[in-house]
């Protein structure tokens, strides 16, 4: 196991549960200092301060909760990987919204741990700029129990399956066990963009663009793909822009 001295911050208004969230993460060679905050606003201070690589997050917190919390994150230049650990499994799903890289449930046993901070570690490894200008030419997916390796260039766009993704091309989707935001990062360079928290598209796949009325929003048509992929607001302008509409 690499050493990474990760500084890893929990926020959990149980102290019972945050002592024994500490413990169990100081087994892992991969944790360096770990930082405890109560609540959202002791967090933030923190986050500020502290600077933590990654997040073990509560949803249920008095106050500001979680899910509020992890999305002001997104305002931060760094923001850190976040682990969303709660007993309530209704959550999952809009955890993964929030691009969240796991999603662990109480009471939390190593074994479960260790697989949460592998996530990370992949999380961690896909933001740091690339060592070299090498493309990426496929990924590994998995169709009808078969492991392929997909030519990026065949992928119409790639949809996100809580913390894993499915990559569509004209053969069909397969699963691919990164979560989106990871993709995201790795397939940059290749001309994807992401266009909606649940979609990722390859730009040289757009055959049409269409403005819903009224709303406004926007609709993406692809070559090699039988669905309309929907743009959200706030990806919007960001998008108008790649395809050369602002």
């Amino acid at each position: 196991m690499a050493e990474q001295n990760w500084r890893v911050l929990i926020v959990d208004d149980e102290p019972p549960i945050r002592a024994e969230l500490n413990y169990l993460l100081k087994q892992d060679a991969r944790v360096g200092q770990v930082e405890e905050a109560g609540g959202a606003t002791a967090a933030v201070e923190k986050i500020l301060s502290f600077r933590p690589d990654v997040l073990f997050l509560d949803i249920q917190m008095p106050g500001t909760s979680g899910v509020q919390l992890a999305d002001s994150l997104h305002n931060l230049k760094h923001p850190p990987a976040i682990v969303f650990v709660t007993a309530f499994s209704e959550y999952a799903a809009e955890a993964f919204e929030l691009d969240a890289t796991d999603y662990v449930l109480k009471p939390v046993e190593q074994a479960r741990l260790e697989k949460a901070l592998d996530k990370v570690e992949a999380t961690i490894a896909a933001r740091k700029p690339a060592s070299t200008d090498e493309p990426v030419r496929r990924i590994q997916g998995e169709r009808n129990g078969k492991r392929s390796y997909i030519p990026v260039s065949e992928i119409a766009y790639i949809e996100a399956r809580a913390d894993y993704a499915t990559a569509y091309t004209q053969a069909g989707g397969y699963l691919v066990n990164d979560s989106i935001s990871v993709l995201e990062r790795r397939l940059a360079s290749e001309g994807f963009l992401r266009v909606h928290r649940s979609f990722l598209v390859n730009i040289d796949d757009v055959r049409d663009i269409e403005v819903l009325k009224p709303s406004g929003l926007i609709q993406l048509t692809l070559e090699h793909a039988a669905t309309r992929i929907p743009v959200s607001r706030r990806r919007a302008p960001g998008v108008k822009k790649q395809l050369g509409l602002a």
